[in-house]
């Protein structure tokens, strides 16, 4: 299968980061993105040294619901805390994903905008797999779409 910005007809924006944990995993999933021709735009951090998780969750996170970016990756230790931070800034859908279903299904039926990797559970072969699996797989719609919907409308304020 074709993959890189043929595959999705134009270039993609991509924003990533990590905490320091999530730093090597980072810089390697980079590498794979500009190599298949995605503009990659790194929010951080920059290195070995203790930081924060949220503040590089966030920033990705709002470039994301703001359209400056497509998707976004975010790594830190487990991935919890990414996901949960980046799912605080309205209009993202932030999934930690383990496994290449995980992926897959992430995007078909909750449209994930936001892929979220532990680095301590990230199996070395998969990685690749496992980020372009989640990068071209479409969103399904149908009875998806309702249900991505009314948590768009709780998020929203317009459904309780």
């Amino acid at each position: 299968m074709e993959y890189g910005p043929a595959a999705w007809g134009s270039n993609v924006k991509i924003s990533i980061g990590s905490d320091h944990r999530g730093f090597p995993l980072k810089e390697r999933i980079k590498v794979l993105l500009e190599k298949w021709e995605h503009d990659v735009m790194d929010k951080g951090c920059e290195g070995a040294d203790s930081v924060d998780y949220p503040d590089y969750a966030f920033p990705v996170a709002r470039m994301v619901a703001a359209g400056e970016a497509d998707r976004g990756i975010l790594v830190c230790c487990t991935g919890i805390g990414m996901s949960i931070a980046a799912n605080k800034v309205q209009g993202v859908r932030a999934s930690l994903c383990r496994t290449i279903d995980d992926a897959a299904m992430t995007r078909r039926h909750n449209d994930s905008n936001v892929l979220a990797l532990s680095e301590i559970s990230m199996d070395d072969p998969a990685l690749e797999e496992l980020v372009k699996v989640w990068l071209e797989t479409p969103f399904e719609g149908g009875r998806h779409q309702r249900r991505v919907g009314k948590i768009i409308g709780y998020e929203t304020g317009t459904q309780r």
